[in-house]
């Protein structure tokens, strides 16, 4: 059940993932950003790990300089674009692909409906798209930033039912929902939940610390999140700091 993330080994090649079953991981999330996008020329060595590994991928879509919410048709369209061709590339050994929400430009925050519109539409064209694939899209809450879309839980819940597809559902960012002071009102979407993303901070900013070294309510975290079954992906700045947070779940957890 625990996988691991980091947007700050992008600059790195594949091969430390073949360290992630000894750190006591079951799961790979694949960051799409960086030496860790997925292209034409590298899917074969992400391929590779999929096929000689036991660990479940997961891959997160692309997100710097590309917007869901965008007015700027041609930056929307390729946003769009880039999105589908990871989840295309990615086919052969992940069925799950997380999402960020679009972000207000300047116009959009004149023109919020039309914004919201846009990241609507380009949230329904992916889980199309992901339709055909066999993939499912997961919809992440977002850090306090006041451009961004997706902070709120009731922001997640109208991005869901507007986008009405069967194939999307809710990753929970337990660091994002710490800096919005929401982490409790979130876990109220349990049902909605089908992927977690898990680091700390003291509720200013996404520092991703290990579990404990923040200000998260991780006992209510855990308790609430009894009977969960999805993934819970550790984003985290090292290996080191990923099995240090995984140890200590197992701890929260009972499982040690």
């Amino acid at each position: 059940m625990f996988s691991f993330s980091s947007s700050k080994m992008v600059d790195r090649p594949f091969d430390w993932a073949y360290q992630l079953e000894d750190l006591g991981y079951s799961g790979w999330e694949i960051v799409n950003e960086g030496r860790q996008r997925l292209t034409p020329e590298n899917v074969a060595q992400a391929r590779q790990i999929a096929e000689t590994t036991r660990l479940t991928i997961t891959i997160h879509l692309p997100y710097s300089d590309l917007n869901l919410a965008s007015m700027n048709q041609p930056i929307w369209e390729e946003t769009v674009r880039q999105m589908k061709a990871c989840l295309t590339l990615a086919r052969e050994f992940s069925r799950l692909a997380v999402v960020h929400p679009g972000h207000l430009s300047p116009l959009g925050m004149q023109m919020p409906d039309a914004a919201w519109t846009q990241n609507i539409i380009g949230i329904q064209s992916l889980c199309d798209h992901a339709a055909e694939l066999d993939m499912k899209i997961a919809v992440e809450n977002m850090v306090n930033m006041p451009a961004l879309l997706g902070r709120q839980p009731e922001e997640i819940v109208g991005i869901l039912e507007t986008v009405d597809r069967d194939n999307v559902g809710f990753i929970f960012d337990v660091g994002h929902a710490n800096t919005n002071g929401n982490v409790e009102r979130f876990l109220e979407l349990k049902e909605l939940m089908v992927h977690a993303h898990i680091h700390d901070n003291h509720g200013q900013r996404d520092e991703h610390l290990p579990v404990g070294n923040g200000t998260v309510p991780w006992d209510r975290v855990v308790a609430a999140l009894d009977g969960y079954r999805g993934r819970m992906v550790t984003e985290s700045r090292s290996l080191e700091e990923g099995q240090r947070s995984v140890n200590r779940l197992k701890k929260l957890m009972k499982m040690e």
